[in-house]
């Protein structure tokens, strides 16, 4: 696995506007955020300062405007987390996630029915 940064709830969300505008500047940054949040300009600065130190981010100066662009791929961020949550919650194993809710009926028989389709359709790609 890769090495990725532990990134925050809210620095998630920063990452999840320059993964989705790379190359994207301090003011860019601020204004899609501003309209999903109520974080301060300066906030959204240090959160955007705090992923540069983490690695997360890297940015260039272009004129007097920073640019910034990810260091850690979307999919990659995805996999770790992913990782992450199937250890801490249920010992590593997709099954026991899966089985648990099913038990709790938090499937609908609509996601059953989707779940059964990928499985298969995964199947029938490894027989190939």
């Amino acid at each position: 696995m890769k090495n990725i940064p532990q990134i925050s709830d809210a620095e998630l969300e920063v990452m999840k506007i320059v993964w989705k505008h790379p190359s994207i500047n301090t003011n860019e940054v601020i204004e899609k955020l501003s309209k999903t949040s109520n974080w301060s300009p300066k906030t959204i600065q240090t959160m955007l300062l705090r992923l540069i130190k983490k690695g997360a981010l890297k940015n260039h100066k272009e004129g007097r405007i920073f640019v910034y662009t990810a260091n850690v791929k979307e999919s990659d961020y995805i996999e770790e987390e992913s990782h992450s949550f199937l250890n801490r919650f249920y010992n590593g194993t997709l099954n026991s996630m899966v089985l648990n809710f099913l038990e709790k009926d938090k499937l609908s028989e609509h996601e059953i029915n989707e779940l059964y389709q990928i499985l298969e359709d995964r199947k029938n790609k490894r027989k190939e």
